[in-house]
């Protein structure tokens, strides 16, 4: 018999159901008392919460104050290791987070950050996308994670998602594929087994089609069998093909694929006809946090984890109240609904997952290296060299860029206060006199006035644009236009989806597909031409649903 298989045959039904949860607790160490946690969980510590419903798994954010420094993290990783292994079963606990890089990045500096999955995309290095991953990986271990909820697998073939965009590699499934394989292997692929991570590509059957957001509502993607296998389906077998430890669900409907009406975390047909039977998944499937509108519209709180389960899922992620979730599950059980044989099932995986990882065996970290491993120089050096063969040159009438001789003076403004502080730093650091206003992601009239009068008294405008293709930033497209009408040279960039360029006409447009500060820096050195931009759209911007301004694969240089 196993080892894993033993060790199922000795917990109590309610310590396997617990084992299958994954939640969040609130607290930055595992003693500390928040009035969240007597509010949720009726106790007061986030151990506390280990303890008492038997858990598999801790996810951390920082709405939940877990995160505020790598130091602190790895402490805290070690207390609710030390509450599990204490307490019930005695099994250790994956600790989980979203690290994807870019857009969803839970852990922020001094942890080293990278532009996320659409710069890769742009980049088009299956070497970066692996080192970065591989980079990633071993800070998050070396904290205390093991589990991290990345890569998105997602093909981006919508522009107006609202939901995946820069998470998503690219709209062309083989580079998506490619990449998302590639990051696979750099967080698994560590040696010795506990310095890497577990892997989770998600959104599985795929969310890259959809103009609505499953947080708030139940998207339908209208995919047919054909269209899935072509568009959706190649970084899931490619993840697979890599190893990937962990496929995670999306809240969508399919019709084509299971026409029950049931969101993908419930379907049968989906998680276990396709993803297990058609696709040969022999891992742990995760569901989307059970806490999303999309997966809630159609069933209460105690009936979604136990469908969930039928549908062929292992771990149940934050479920909107805990304690109801598994009394759920359990009188499943007890009812017949569910055979404790199908929960043995998944505990198994998970403690099979958990055993291939060094979890089982050496889950503490020690904290007195942690400085040594998370944002060093040489990680640091190694995110800026990858960011900076992703900026991607759009558009460059008259050879406005690179900026030659440097401008006397540079007005910076635009969305994103960070962004476009850190871009006006490095600018100044450059010479030239350097100003700048942040104007917000919805600036108002009077600050759109306010950045006309700065720019007239400038060399040249550079002007930050953050998802301005959305109709609720439209105020960012004015500004743009305003500046414009100054007659002063105007560089616009997209921060975030390369989407704006196709927006307003100007003579350069710079995309980065993220804002933060490592992605400043590659923009800074394009814009003073100490780099040449070499990033290529890894989707196409169009003008329109119709007609696309600027192809898959473009990209200008010198």
């Amino acid at each position: 018999m196993l080892e894993d298989e033993q060790l199922v045959e000795k917990m109590r039904l309610e310590e396997k159901v617990g084992h299958l949860f994954v939640t969040y607790a609130y607290g930055s160490t595992a003693d500390t008392a928040h009035p969240k946690n007597q509010e949720e969980f009726s106790v007061d510590t986030p151990a506390q919460v280990v303890r008492r419903y038997h858990l598999g798994g801790i996810i951390y954010f920082t709405w939940t104050e877990n995160l505020h420094a790598p130091r602190q993290i790895a402490e805290l990783s070690n207390g609710l290791q030390t509450a599990a292994v204490s307490s019930g079963a005695k099994v250790p606990l994956l600790i989980c987070t979203d690290q994807e890089q870019g857009l969803v990045t839970r852990i922020l500096e001094p942890a080293t950050q990278f532009p996320g999955s659409m710069a890769l995309g742009a980049g088009r290095s299956v070497e970066d996308a692996e080192r970065a991953a591989a980079i990633t990986g071993r800070e998050l271990r070396a904290m205390g994670v093991n589990q991290n909820f990345a890569p998105s697998g997602d093909v981006n073939v919508n522009p107006v998602n609202p939901v995946i965009g820069v998470r998503s590699f690219s709209s062309d499934p083989s580079l998506a594929a490619e990449l998302t394989a590639a990051q696979i292997r750099g967080y698994q692929d560590s040696e010795p087994a506990d310095e890497a991570v577990s892997a989770s590509v998600k959104h599985f059957p795929g969310h890259g089609d959809t103009k609505q957001d499953s947080h708030i509502s139940l998207p339908v993607i209208k995919h047919d069998r054909q269209q899935w296998e072509q568009l959706d389906a190649p970084p899931f077998k490619e993840a697979i093909a890599a190893g990937t430890d962990v496929v995670m669900s999306a809240h969508i409907v399919v019709p084509k694929l299971d026409d029950s009406g049931e969101p993908s975390t419930l379907s049968p047909k989906v998680l276990t006809g396709m993803l297990r039977e058609e696709l040969g998944f022999k891992g742990v499937i995760v569901t989307d946090s059970l806490q999303m509108d999309g997966v809630r519209k159609k069933h209460p709180d105690a009936e979604i984890p136990v469908l969930a389960l039928q549908a062929g899922a292992d771990l149940l992620l934050m479920p909107k109240n805990l304690q109801v979730a598994i009394d759920g599950v359990i009188n499943a059980v007890v009812t017949g609904r569910l055979s404790e044989q199908r929960i043995d099932q998944s505990v198994e995986r998970v403690l099979a997952l958990k055993a291939s990882r060094g979890v089982l065996a050496n889950p503490f970290v020690a904290v007195s290296n942690v400085d040594d491993v998370v944002g060093t120089e040489k990680n640091l050096e190694a995110a800026q060299t990858i960011t900076d063969r992703t900026t991607t040159l759009v558009r460059n009438e008259g050879m406005l860029l690179p900026l030659k001789p440097p401008p006397g003076t540079v007005f910076v403004t635009g969305a994103g206060g960070k962004a476009t502080a850190a871009l006006a730093e490095r600018i100044k650091a450059r010479g030239p006199q350097t100003s700048a206003l942040v104007t917000g992601l919805d600036p108002a009239q009077g600050q759109i006035s306010q950045a006309v009068e700065q720019a007239k008294r400038n060399d040249v405008t550079v002007v930050l644009t953050n998802a301005a293709w959305n109709d609720d930033n439209a105020s960012q497209l004015d500004l743009v236009r305003a500046l414009q009408q100054t007659g002063k040279p105007v560089v616009a960039v997209a921060v975030r989806d390369p989407y704006d360029a196709a927006r307003v006409e100007l003579p350069a447009w710079v995309a980065t597909y993220s804002d933060k500060a490592v992605a400043m820096e590659s923009l800074t050195q394009v814009l003073f031409g100490e780099i040449a931009p070499v990033g290529k759209l890894p989707v196409p911007v169009p003008v329109d649903p119709n007609q696309y301004k600027y192809p898959f694969g473009h990209g200008l240089g010198w």
